[in-house]
């Protein structure tokens, strides 16, 4: 199993030192990937009507996961940078793939591309593309990227795209990039199967989280796929936990047949940056022999 952590995005700050030092020291424990949220804008909630209250707002610091990947790229050498997950429909699909592209070339091929629909639709609106069907797009949007990442020069037309013999320069040097999905619909789990490299529960280690992860695989069977080589990871709070949970957590998520974990240290009334790395490596120690 592959573990990583989830960089404290709305915790961290701002200053670019204690960035690196986060993403240095994460690396230097062993963790072998990086994940990071995607937001572009936060709403105020106080200007809607009717109790809105999302998870993120105008008050939390979201830094950009490709800018903020760029950065770490030349600051690292091994561990694996995961925008995940980028909020693939309010982004246009040509300029994704190229900063994935450009990501992934800079880094030494070590991006994995989370990608989902989102929950936002201020963002949507402010982006100028369409919440109604960003389900429906985002498929269209894989194949497009997939192409552009793989081909030289592409030639399209979709639905909702059109690329006349056109190509990026450079191409990754994964080709493709690996595409993991986020997200619990139906709709979700079917595209997991039949087209993703991975996915990202939204749940925990449970029976829930069990028949999602079974009804992914009956759609890789139906597509001709081999269900083993879908990635699942799991996510592990710091929360109020003790190492006897995390370690029962990682074997649960290991009988679920997980391949990768992460370790968020998010939203644990952590006081500054360097009780996240206090935290990652108290949980690296307590958990290393069971990874």
């Amino acid at each position: 199993m592959r573990v990583g952590v989830i960089f404290p995005q709305t915790e961290i700050g701002s200053d670019p030192s204690v960035i690196r030092d986060y993403a240095q020291a994460a690396e230097a424990l062993g963790y072998a990937h990086i994940l990071a949220y995607d937001h572009v804008l936060g709403a105020n909630p106080a200007s809607r009507p009717g109790g809105w209250r999302p998870p993120f707002t105008h008050l939390d610091m979201i830094h950009e996961p490709f800018v903020l990947f760029g950065y770490l790229a030349g600051l690292t050498r091994k561990i694996e940078l995961v925008p995940g997950v980028i909020i693939l429909p309010q982004r246009q699909t040509a300029l994704v793939a190229k900063q994935a592209a450009a990501l992934d070339v800079l880094s030494g091929g070590r991006v994995r591309l989370g990608i989902g629909i989102g929950w936002n639709p201020v963002e949507y609106e402010a982006l100028g593309e369409n919440f109604k069907n960003r389900g429906r797009r985002s498929e269209e949007q894989v194949e497009v990227m997939r192409k552009l990442w793989t081909q030289e020069l592409v030639t399209f037309e979709g639905r909702w795209h059109k690329i006349t013999d056109a190509g990026l320069n450079p191409l990754p040097i994964q080709r493709p990039i690996p595409l993991w999905f986020g997200g619990s619909a139906d709709a979700v789990l079917e595209r997991v199967g039949r087209i993703g490299d991975g996915w990202f529960p939204l749940v925990g280690a449970n029976e829930k989280c069990r028949a999602m992860i079974d009804a992914i695989h009956a759609q890789a069977r139906a597509a001709g796929r081999d269900p083993r080589a879908i990635g699942i990871e799991g996510r592990i709070a710091l929360g109020q936990s003790s190492p006897e949970t995390w370690i029962n957590e990682i074997q649960a998520w290991k009988n679920l047949g997980a391949t990768h974990l992460t370790f968020s240290t998010m939203k644990a009334g952590l006081t500054d940056p360097s009780a996240h790395i206090e935290a990652i490596r108290r949980f690296k120690d307590a958990t290393a022999s069971v990874w």
